[in-house]
């Protein structure tokens, strides 16, 4: 059996429920997120549904997370179709409404929401026991209509037979005499011996749609009387409108309004050509009094001088300060991160349509929660009153999920300002996305590290510098305890190696320039100092760096696992092509473990060339191998590109790129050969969205020093002086 499956904090005792919408339309089962046992008359209620089956023999899953590119219009569907046995081509998805009540994500409380790699690990019991209950209500009909025993009716593929007698239906046309029945509070779930769908290559439901061009997304919504709306912000954060001249740009064919709203003007026209062409002929004088200034430089040496003094302390174990003086050998080393944009192929972009007493909003909506409040604060209206309609999300890294609703507000602000007498689409340009904030946050970590006479880890001292994502935000009260951050430590905190004396302190200066979560959030620093370290020591030990970290991880079998997977498969310790080398990283994140061997080769002209990077997954039970491969490869990419090249950086507070010119992604031309492992486990489903991205960049330092003996402490590698080709 699964081991954890049902674990307390994740999963409590849940009752089910079913109802009849319209006159026995459609059978409608779904859980109630409570540990009490149901009340009498309960079971008549429609509540909190993830089931719908409709009498034309279509099986419906309700999704309470948004599709992104990362599977879970597959992933949830995939859960309540094992339970149910329906068949696969009969299974359709819709997106939940924006209810927080019913559609919370388990993991935090009563929130709406999808991000930090959760939407199966949360849903993973939620969704099997939403299919097994309808599963177990048709066979209970059909049993009643056809006159036998229940425990003779089995269901396979969309269908239910009796085999005694030769009966068989489709679930369809069970609809009707199940929509009375209870049900049970406690359905039978499959074991994972009988799994049909679970763990197998199931094709994805939403690739048919993206291939065809039906899927819709919200740059594709369109509604009557609509105006297309672009902002003109501040060129420095914090900065605000003294005054503007709109007379040019409402000389442009198609510009039909102009506004101020909070810190920007708005454009409004016909088209977007015409909204951008408006915004370019705008007059407009900044007030910056307030705004942030300093350039990267100057918040890199404020952060150098934090790092010599002692900050909050996140973890202390021993005494580090004798275990350094009295090391064998030491290693040290100061990191430099910069900023870095999210940059989703899909801008941001939402359509509004309000009225005095309602609102409806478009858009592929990463956190329904914050943006049917922020939306109905801004509107005068109850949260209740606002109607989120969640459409595909051509990518979002975090970006969509901030904790002011950003976009969304924006879009609220432009509507009320026009009195709501048509509908806005509000546009970002891919200029305004790269130069338009809520980026990684810069950070600098210094790094101390000893070994033993033996060559073990003695002692490590690891202080970060560098902004709190969650404070002033919503995430605050519960997420930064005692002046830490839990994102700006966390894979340093818990870092992966037994090291008997350990101190993790941080310092989080205020500096002007919004940030957010990015891709695996504070596991793409952390994850590359402490393997860049972690190396070092092997080096300073004269050990070779996979079998030294196997003997730092003894008590950490699953980081073990996925690092000896790796390893076998990229054939570790084997002869290399002249000028080739390999390097290695491992690391947790979201409760996966990755590790991933990279192979790289020093060419003629000096560069580097990234060959291939091996990679070994533990996520726990895997739903679709296919996807778990392609978030993955997905997240090596993503993070590949960024450590080579990318950064966001600013002079006298602006900031200096603004498309993907000078903030280039990974080009075809560039990628690796890429294979990915995954560990069999029966441990419960973990993220893959996030985990492959932060042990890639260490990997490939790992390997450029074992190729041309160059450590690399600041990134992109190209701000190290190493060109990566």
């Amino acid at each position: 059996m699964l081991k954890h499956l049902m674990r307390e904090s994740r999963t409590s005792r849940r009752g089910f429920l079913l109802g009849a919408t319209g006159t026995a339309a459609a059978l409608v089962v779904g859980f109630r997120p409570t540990s009490e046992p149901l009340a009498a008359g309960d079971a008549k209620m429609v509540h909190n549904p993830f089931v719908k089956i409709t009498p034309d023999n279509v099986v419906t899953v309700v999704a309470k997370h948004f599709e992104m590119g990362q599977g879970t219009t597959t992933g949830l569907p995939t859960l309540v179709a094992e339970e149910l046995d329906a068949d696969w081509d009969q299974v359709a998805v819709e997106w939940a409404p924006a209810d927080a009540k019913v559609y919370n994500n388990l993991h935090w409380g009563e929130a709406q929401g999808t991000g930090g790699s959760s939407a199966i690990a949360n849903s993973f019991m939620q969704y099997r026991q939403a299919g097994a209950a309808a599963r177990d209500i048709l066979v209970r009909a059909a049993a009643g209509a056809w006159k036998v025993p229940a425990s003779e009716v089995r269901a396979e593929k969309g269908r239910l037979f009796h085999d005694a007698s030769g009966q068989s239906a489709s679930f369809g046309e069970m609809v009707e005499h199940a929509s009375g029945l209870e049900a049970v509070a406690e359905p039978q779930l499959k074991d994972p011996s009988q799994f049909t769908l679970i763990g197998k290559r199931i094709p994805r439901k939403d690739t048919a749609a993206k291939t065809n061009g039906e899927a819709i997304f919200a740059m594709d919504v369109r509604i009557p009387d609509m105006v297309t709306a672009v902002l003109q912000r501040p060129p420095r954060f914090g900065g605000k409108v003294a005054s503007f001249d709109a007379t040019e740009a409402m000389k442009v064919r198609g510009v039909v309004d102009v506004k101020s709203i909070d810190s920007a003007v708005v454009v409004y026209a016909s088209n977007t050509w015409a909204a951008i062409k408006g915004r370019d002929a705008l007059s407009i004088e900044w007030d910056e009094s307030a705004a942030e200034t300093r350039g990267s430089e100057e918040i890199f040496a404020e952060y150098e001088a934090l790092a010599k003094q002692p900050g909050a302390v996140a973890r202390q174990d021993g005494d580090v300060g004798t275990a350094l003086a009295q090391a064998s050998k030491k290693v040290s080393g100061t990191f430099r991160f910069p900023y870095l944009a999210h940059a989703p192929m899909e801008p941001l972009n939402c359509v509004i349509r309000v009225d005095g007493q309602s609102a409806e909003v478009w858009t592929g909506s990463q956190f329904p929660s914050m943006e049917q409040g922020v939306t109905a604060t801004i509107l005068g209206l109850k949260p209740e009153q606002v109607k989120i309609h969640t459409v595909y999300a051509g990518g979002s890294f975090g970006r969509r999920a901030t904790p002011n609703a950003d976009y969304v507000g924006e879009a609220a602000m432009a509507a009320k300002a026009i009195d709501g007498r048509s509908p806005v689409h509000l546009v970002w340009t891919r200029e305004d996305d790269i130069k338009g904030g809520f980026y990684r946050p810069l950070n600098l970590h210094h790094v101390e590290a000893g070994i033993d006479d033996q060559g073990q880890p003695s002692a490590w001292h690891q202080r970060i510098v560098g902004q709190s994502i969650l404070a002033g935000t919503p995430f605050e009260g519960f997420l930064v305890k005692d002046g830490i951050d839990a994102t700006s430590v966390e894979g340093a905190q818990n870092l992966g190696y037994d090291v008997p004396n350990i101190t993790v302190d941080l310092h989080s200066p205020k500096v002007g320039i919004p940030v957010l979560w990015w891709r695996a959030v504070g596991h793409t620093h952390t994850g590359y100092s402490t393997e860049v370290i972690i190396d070092m020591l092997a080096e300073a030990a004269g050990q070779d760096p996979v079998e030294y970290r196997l003997k730092q991880m003894k008590n950490h079998p699953r980081h073990t696992g996925v690092l000896q997977l790796a390893a076998e498969k990229a054939n570790w310790g084997s002869d290399l092509p002249e000028g080739w080398a390999r390097g290695v990283a491992v690391h947790e994140s979201f409760n996966s473990y990755v590790a991933q061997v990279a192979e790289v080769a020093r060419e003629d002209d000096g560069s580097i060339k990234v060959k291939r990077i091996v990679c070994a997954v533990d996520c726990g039970l895997v739903i679709n191998p296919d996807v778990v491969v392609a978030q993955m490869e997905s997240g090596i990419v993503y993070g590949l590109g960024t450590a080579i090249r990318n950064a966001v950086t600013l002079d006298g507070g602006e900031v200096e790129q603004d498309n993907f010119p000078v903030y280039d992604p990974l080009r075809i031309s560039e990628m690796p050969e890429i294979e990915v492992h995954i560990v069999n486990s029966t441990e419960a489903p973990t993220g893959v969205g996030e985990p492959g991205t932060p042990p890639v960049a260490p990997a490939v330092a790992n390997a450029i020093h074992a190729a041309i003996g160059k450590r690399i402490f600041t990134l992109p590698f190209s701000e190290s002086g190493v060109e990566v080709a």
